[in-house]
């Protein structure tokens, strides 16, 4: 018996049977089937193929008539419809009831149409498209997790939640993340003040003075200074005192004056790589234990961690394209704002952080967060009246002034990353080696420098600690 692919007679049944629901229905071949031996045909659901047999039949029977469903249009021609995915079998009988052949039916998804719309999505993916049973198999390789995304998303229009992913994503998936915290802070602190002391007798003797202005408003300040010594309590940087007789009554002047002036840099630079989806995580520093009050009176005690913090999970979207979710933060124990509880001194944590979300390109470097703070603070100490008098109420006057400036930047930079050959590895504890006990004792040098043998990281270990170590930038 021969069966092969008849387009008119496709046409014809699908016109009769099912109208304008179905239309055309697409013909396909069957291989050639001889009496008494088995084939298979192949039947997208929801679509009808027509087969034509060279023996004429007199008898057809299907053995699951809810996985495809036959008809017959001659003796000859034969109407097959999937209808749900399956096997079953098709059994053709001659006019005399003996066996003309066994034809096992498939019914599968038809995803000719998704195959079409994934070429035209994703043009040059390697995805291969499979059925099984009633659902859709992707495998094959993509080039990143976004496309990947994309296909199983389109997939899922056409086979919801009978999707099954074998695909692989290729290209460079790890991404290394350098971290750069740049802070400055100035501060500039500037005072003067003027104090005065009286002591003795005006009018003869019936008037009395002994008093002090400022620094000198204590008997034992202004006893010192009127004998020529500058009081304990001075706190500033330069004082004056001098001194005059006007008659019987003494007079002490102290000037003191104060100018500081202070730069802090703070820079931290934590390098980590990471595979793309996974998170991880980087910490140079320590914890530092906090006592914590329980019930009935107990104490436990709980570790804080502090120094440099860096926690990420990169992503590689499209080709170079990185989404990163990161949190970054740089800390460090003050001790001027801790606190006393039961004679615990807990101490304090300057903190610098952020946490954020970016899309960026291998190499592209983007300024995540910025601090610039300005503050000034002005103090004016006078007695009242006398101060206010022109030229000579400085003298009854003291003044200060601090003015605190902070300019933090923080900068990020992705790039992806291969693994490289062991022997290209350096370490910055290859820059030196142990001294002989020549240099030690002789020359006095505690350490050496160089390598015995010339491979190519040791240009790498000539150089300062910036840069990379241990990966191959693409």
């Amino acid at each position: 018996m021969k069966i092969c692919e008849s387009f008119k007679a496709a046409v014809l049944g699908l016109s009769l049977v099912f109208g304008p629901v179905i239309g055309i229905a697409e013909a396909e071949s069957l291989r050639i089937v001889k009496k008494g031996t088995e084939a298979t045909l192949d039947v997208p659901m929801n679509r009808a193929v027509v087969v034509e047999s060279d023996i004429p039949f007199a008898e057809l029977s299907i053995a699951n008539p809810g996985i495809a469903d036959i008809s017959s249009l001659s003796d000859r021609t034969i109407y097959v419809l999937g209808k749900s995915p399956g096997l079953t079998t098709l059994t053709l009988l001659d006019p005399a009831g003996r066996l003309i052949s066994n034809v096992t039916v498939r019914v599968a998804a038809d995803v000719t149409e998704f195959k079409e719309r994934l070429r035209q999505i994703l043009p040059g993916e390697k995805i291969e498209v499979r059925t099984a049973n009633d659902g859709i198999v992707l495998s094959g390789t993509v080039s990143s997790s976004q496309r990947l995304q994309r296909a199983l998303d389109l997939a899922e229009r056409y086979a919801p939640e009978r999707v099954s992913n074998l695909m692989g994503v290729g290209g460079v998936q790890q991404v290394m993340l350098k971290v750069r915290f740049a802070e400055m802070q100035r501060n500039v602190a500037k005072s003067l003040s003027a104090s005065l002391g009286f002591n003795g007798n005006a009018a003869g003797g019936n008037l009395g003075l002994n008093g002090g202005v400022g620094t000198l408003n204590n008997q034992p300040s202004l006893t010192n200074a009127l004998a020529g010594n500058i009081p304990l309590t001075n706190e500033n940087v330069g004082a004056v005192l001098f001194g005059f007789n006007v008659g019987s009554v003494q007079v002490g002047l102290l000037l003191e004056a104060l100018e500081q002036k202070g730069v802090v840099r703070t820079l931290a630079e934590p390098n980590l790589i990471a595979l793309s989806g996974q998170e991880a995580k980087f910490l140079a520093g320590g914890e530092y234990p906090v006592p914590v009050a329980q019930e009935l009176g107990t104490i436990s005690v709980e570790y804080k961690p502090f120094g440099i913090e860096l926690n990420f999970i990169p992503r590689v979207i499209d080709g170079d394209l990185i989404n990163l979710e990161l949190d970054a933060s740089v800390s460090a124990i003050d001790s001027t704002n801790g606190v006393n509880i039961d004679a615990f001194q807990i101490d304090a944590f300057t903190r610098r952080e952020t946490s954020t979300t970016v899309e960026l390109r291998d190499g592209e470097s983007f300024a995540i967060a910025g601090l610039i703070e300005d503050s000034f603070m002005d103090n004016v100490a006078q007695l009242p009246w006398l101060a206010d008098i022109p030229v000579l109420g400085t003298l009854f006057r003291s003044a200060d002034y601090q003015r605190n400036q902070t300019e933090l930047v923080i900068i990020i930079t992705a790039h992806l990353v291969t693994p490289t050959r062991g022997e290209a590895l350096i370490l910055p504890t290859d820059r030196v080696r142990p001294p002989s006990e020549n240099d030690l004792f002789m020359f006095g040098r505690i350490s050496s420098t160089g390598r015995e043998n010339n491979s190519p990281a040791q240009e790498v270990a000539r150089q300062d600690f910036n840069g990379s170590y241990g990966y191959v930038m693409d």
